[in-house]
C-alpha cells in the first residue's frame, strides 16, 4: 500500500465512475447514493460537488459541451450553466427493480451503459450520436466496468454478480459485438470485479469490490500485479494527470456497518497510484 496515495477525503457512500478531463486537468466521479458528482483539480486542490437531485450512476463528457448522465430516470444531458437535466432515453422505464449502473464511451463517440438487478434480467445498451439506443446484451445481473483494447478489436464488459469480466469481438465501425467469452473469472472469496480501465499496453485494471485491491490483467487474462488498498471496497479506476500515467481510484462505504466504517475511516475516499504506464484520453460522447 506504500505506493498508493490517499488523495482526497470525500467519504462518498458509493463513489464510482471516475473520468479524467484532459482539457480541464480535472477528475470527475459520481456518488451514486449521494445523487451528486464531484470535480477535483489535483494541481490546485480545488474540489466541487454538484447536486443532481436524483440518483446518478455514470457520467460521460459531451463533445458539444456538458455531460451525459445515467440517472435513476434514464439517460440525460446535464447543462452546466443551468445545472438542469434534459432527458433523452429511458429503455428501462417501467422496471422499478432495475437501474442504470456503469457506463463508458468508445473511441467512436458512442455511450455504452448497463443496468443492474437482483436476477439475470439486466441489459447492456449503446447510445449513438443520433440518440438512438440499442440493446446489445441481455441476461446479465450487475453491469459494471466497460473498456476497449488499444487496437479497438476487443471490448471488455463486467458482470459483477457471477464475478466475470467478459471479452467480445468489437467492430469499431458499426459498434457491433459478438463472440462473448470469459476474460477473467474471479475466484470466490477474492472480491468482485467492479469498474475497469485499459492502459496503452492493453492491460486491464479492475477494481476488486470487497477485495481491498486493484488488479492488473495482461491481454490473456492473467494477473500481472495486484495493488493493495487501505479500503475494502474500491469501485473503479481511470488514468489521469498531465501524462495520463496516474491511476485514480474511487471507493465506497455503503457495504460497511457502523463498526466497519470506524475500522476503515478512509472508505469512500479518493486514491492515486503512480502506475508506471499510460492510459488513454477519455473519449467524448459525439451526440
Amino acid at each position: 500500500m506504500s505506493e498508493v496515495e490517499h488523495l482526497l477525503a470525500v467519504g462518498s457512500e458509493l463513489g464510482e465512475g471516475p473520468l479524467w478531463n484532459v482539457e480541464e486537468q480535472a477528475l470527475y466521479w459520481v456518488d451514486i447514493q449521494g445523487s451528486c458528482f464531484h470535480r477535483f483539480r489535483p494541481a490546485s486542490g480545488a474540489h466541487e460537488v454538484f447536486d443532481v437531485g436524483l440518483l446518478v450512476s455514470a457520467l460521460a463528457f459531451r463533445a458539444a459541451g456538458g455531460l451525459l448522465m445515467a440517472t435513476g430516470q434514464g439517460l440525460a444531458f446535464w447543462e452546466p450553466e443551468t445545472r438542469t437535466l434534459q432527458f433523452v432515453a429511458d429503455p428501462e422505464a417501467g422496471k422499478p427493480e432495475a437501474r442504470f449502473n456503469d457506463g463508458a464511451v468508445d473511441r467512436q463517440g458512442r455511450f455504452w451503459v448497463g443496468t443492474l438487478s437482483q436476477d439475470p434480467t439486466s441489459s447492456l445498451y449503446r447510445l449513438d450520436a443520433d440518440l438512438s439506443i440499442h440493446r446489445m446484451e441481455t441476461g446479465t445481473t450487475v453491469s459494471n466496468g466497460i473498456g476497449w483494447s488499444p487496437d479497438d478489436k476487443t471490448m471488455y464488459f463486467t458482470d459483477s454478480r457471477p464475478r466475470i469480466i467478459y471479452a467480445y469481438d468489437f467492430d469499431a465501425a458499426t459498434g457491433a459485438i459478438e463472440n462473448r467469452r470469459t476474460f477473467v473469472h474471479v475466484p470466490e472469496g477474492e472480491g468482485v470485479p467492479d469498474g475497469l480501465t485499459v492502459d496503452r499496453e492493453g492491460f486491464v485494471w479492475s477494481a476488486r469490490w470487497g477485495g481491498w485491491k486493484v488488479v492488473r490483467y495482461d491481454p490473456a487474462g492473467q494477473v500481472e500485479r495486484e495493488v493493495r488498498l487501505p479500503v475494502q471496497y474500491p469501485t473503479s479506476c481511470t488514468f489521469g494527470g498531465p501524462r495520463l500515467d496516474e491511476l485514480y481510484i474511487t471507493s465506497a462505504w455503503t457495504a460497511l456497518g457502523e463498526a466497519g466504517r470506524k475500522a476503515q475511516p478512509l472508505a469512500g475516499d479518493l486514491f492515486r497510484l503512480p502506475a508506471g504506464v499510460r492510459g488513454f484520453e477519455t473519449p467524448m460522447f459525439s451526440g
